[in-house]
């Protein structure tokens, strides 16, 4: 790869970073390729977009993001100074819209494809201009409320206050109505 050919992976990597609400970076090592097709096809139905990336061009996209601590000294031979989690062979899975959507796919991925699903390993997931380890990535970050959710929360705050309004509004006139209907029970009962 030449300097130009680089210069644009580096861009494009970076580009996917700022995009992205969210990104979870994995060890896909020991994965067979019915495995990785079957979860690359789960990614782009979820709407996540995942590669395999060079650490070296990780690093070099992040080094002026929110995400610098990952790259560690970009200088030649400092590879200690970097995050445990650009080692090794590294796939980033991109979330667009809903951050949990990355983690979601994994869970389900691990959970259904028996030995080949204990061959992916999440590194560390990449949130809200955050650095998040392993642990949190499997335990909270599938927890998150996906873009579906959260609109459906959003409108249900909105739609409350309109609701406790005509509610407010409605009680006068039932009240009028119970009292009424008590009123020709008690007329009834008195005629009977």
């Amino acid at each position: 790869m030449n300097k130009n050919q680089k210069d644009a992976e580096i861009a494009s990597v970076r580009t996917k970073f700022e995009q992205s609400v969210a990104a979870v970076l994995v060890d896909f090592k020991g994965l067979n390729v019915a495995s990785a097709t079957k979860l690359r096809r789960e990614f782009r139905k979820a709407g996540v977009e995942y590669r395999v990336v060079k650490n070296t061009l990780i690093r070099h996209a992040l080094k002026d993001s929110p995400y610098k601590a990952v790259v560690g000294s970009l200088e030649r031979g400092s590879l200690r100074t970097q995050h445990k989690s650009l080692m090794g062979m590294t796939g980033i899975a991109w979330c667009k819209e809903s951050p949990s959507a990355a983690a979601k796919v994994i869970e389900d991925f691990k959970k259904g494809a028996g030995p080949q699903g204990d061959k992916l390993v999440v590194k560390a997931g990449l949130v809200g201009n955050e650095i998040k380890e392993r642990a949190w990535v499997e335990a909270e970050m599938a927890k998150l409320p996906g873009l579906k959710e959260v609109q459906a929360m959003l409108l249900a705050t909105i739609q409350a206050p309109a609701q406790n309004v005509v509610a407010i509004l409605n009680a006068p006139g039932q009240q009028l109505v119970y009292a009424l209907k008590a009123w020709a029970d008690k007329l009834e009962a008195q005629g009977a």
